[in-house]
């Protein structure tokens, strides 16, 4: 009885123990959310007559040091990187400075959203630390905006400069030298602004910085400018447009890529037969017979030239005011043969052209042994257009709809530069009904001046089609596939039907580009008109509302 007792006893305590720990269970509380906050700073910020070296900034709560080389903007930049420990949580962050500081001079420490809280992640949002070596705090200020002169969006993390105007000015001083003050638009915003600046003359410079030393490397770097000099204070409010260069032409030694064939890299831009360099390959005085061509995605061109046994060849290049010569050792390697691929295979887009591709450059096209058939086997005409820089053919014909094609191309109707012939080549495709296609009309408004460029784009931004206005016409993109586009105007200043970049040294901006405010749906059997009014730029905002519109 006892036992019994003792083991009702025991199970009766179980159950209150149990009972006791569920009421007193922790819940967790409310997620904090307040940013840390700074306590104290030695010296204080704001300080004026700053002679030391060491800083201490003291927060309320253990902090954390988040992406600080990129959210961190010194202002006067300094050659020397002072360090800023320690990299663990802790509440408070010593700087110390390297460099040699500049007299009479306000610096700023922007630490952007680096500063955050350890255990929530909270900002500390654009958090600043400000001093002066001299006897007062420069207070002027100036803002602006950054856009791409080409792209829809502008990359992030774009650094924004002012140099001194004075009488050592040159405009080299962007390549060689610190600028004076130092902003970034950050990873979210494309707006800068500079505070606490001296009033003075100075050259306006945006640049995403890739080597993040603050000096412009053309290879690599985008650069923006204000074409002339501005003066603080200055209550404008400058936008600023990103492009990159197009470098100096310039090429690299030739490399022998096959038995009969070089490839010869290069800088600049070479997007044209007609601005190819002048080549000229010898064996010591005989000038070898060559074609030049592009290889396919690369900044290099195809020297071909017939095999021929020899130790070594020279090659003389010579474009504008530039001129090279590369001497270099041949090998007996494998030599490239002819073939020939179709771009298109089933459907042929009515936009299209049947488009083949040869292995090597041809040299003469007879079209009296091609033959192209419908499905009654009824002969359609055509002709033939040779792109030799691209080493393509391209086929015009009158396309039906919903019809089927046969391109016969008997032996020998396409012979190649060393003299060899295709064999038998059938290629069958096919048309969709016009009905599967829309048809985009845009009419054009408020145009400042012609010849405007009209390019019809994905939404990725890839051109799909293009067309070339000098006057104030509807354009029309017909037979289109159905889906969503935009539309990108560019202004043609020196009417060579693309766009062109700008240049810093020659203080030459990029052509315009304007790209349409929000997106074109075009669908099957469908005529959609358009109004493309060209003094409304396409803007973040306009897209935070586009998008806001397809929420549910």
């Amino acid at each position: 009885m006892l036992k019994n007792n003792l083991k009702y006893f025991f199970f009766l305590l179980l159950l209150i123990t149990v009972g006791c720990a569920k009421r007193g269970s922790i819940t967790g509380g409310l997620k904090d959310t307040i940013a840390p906050v700074l306590k104290v700073s030695f010296p204080n910020n704001f300080s004026k007559n700053f002679k030391g070296n060491e800083i201490k900034l003291v927060f309320d709560e253990n902090i954390k040091l988040k992406n600080l080389n990129k959210q961190l903007i010194i202002s006067p930049p300094m050659k020397y990187e002072p360090s800023i420990l320690p990299t663990t949580p802790t509440k408070t962050i010593t700087i110390k400075i390297k460099d040699t500081l500049q007299p009479n001079t306000t610096y700023s420490f922007n630490f952007g959203q680096s500063i955050a809280d350890n255990n929530e992640g909270n900002p500390f949002n654009q958090f600043k630390y400000v001093f002066s070596t001299g006897d007062y705090i420069d207070s002027l200020d100036l803002g602006g905006t950054i856009k791409s002169a080409y792209d829809k969006e502008v990359e992030s993390f774009v650094s924004v400069m002012l140099y001194d105007v004075n009488d050592a000015f040159k405009d080299s001083v962007v390549y060689n030298e610190n600028p004076r003050y130092v902003t970034n638009t950050l990873d979210s915003l494309k707006t800068f602004r500079f505070e606490n600046l001296k009033a003075g003359k100075y050259l306006l410079v945006a640049m995403k910085d890739y080597n993040n030393n603050n000096k412009y490397n053309p290879k690599t770097d985008k650069i923006g400018f204000s074409k002339d000099y501005i003066t603080i204070p200055n209550d404008t409010i400058y936008e600023l447009e990103l492009f990159k260069e197009a470098l100096p032409f310039k090429t690299f030694k030739p490399i022998q890529a096959s038995g009969n064939r070089l490839l010869l890299g290069y800088e600049g831009v070479v997007n044209s037969f007609a601005a190819l360099p002048k080549l000229i390959l010898k064996n010591n005085t005989e000038v070898l017979s060559n074609i030049i061509t592009k290889f396919p995605k690369k900044d290099s061109l195809q020297v071909w030239y017939k095999p021929i046994k020899v130790d070594s060849l020279n090659l003389a290049v010579a474009k504008d005011k530039y001129e090279a010569n590369f001497t270099f050792k041949i090998k007996d390697q494998k030599k490239d043969t002819l073939s020939i691929s179709a771009l298109q295979t089933g459907n042929l887009k009515f936009r299209e052209r049947f488009t083949l591709e040869s292995s090597t450059p041809l040299i003469r096209i007879e079209n009296s042994k091609i033959n192209l058939v419908n499905s009654t086997k009824t002969v359609v005409p055509f002709t033939t257009e040779y792109d030799e820089f691209n080493q393509k053919l391209y086929f015009d014909f009158k396309k039906e709809p919903s019809e089927n094609y046969i391109f016969e191309i008997l032996p020998g109707a396409l012979t190649d530069f060393f003299e060899k012939s295709n064999d038998t080549l059938t290629y069958k495709i096919n048309t969709k009904n016009t009905s599967d296609y829309g048809n985009l009309t845009v009419a054009l408004e408020n145009v400042k001046q012609f010849p405007v460029i009209i390019e019809l784009t994905n939404i990725k931004g890839d051109v799909l089609a293009s067309e070339y206005s000098e006057k104030n016409i509807p354009i029309e993109f017909n037979l289109i596939e159905p889906e969503l586009y935009t539309l990108r105007a560019i202004y043609d200043s020196n009417k060579n039907k693309e766009w062109d970049s700008g240049n810093y040294l020659e203080k030459r901006q990029a052509e315009e580009v304007i790209y349409f405010s929000k997106e074109i749906p075009v669908r099957a059997n469908w005529d959609v008109n358009q109004i493309f009014d060209l003094s409304i730029p396409y803007t973040p905002e306009i897209k935070k509302k586009e998008a806001n519109k397809k929420l549910p």
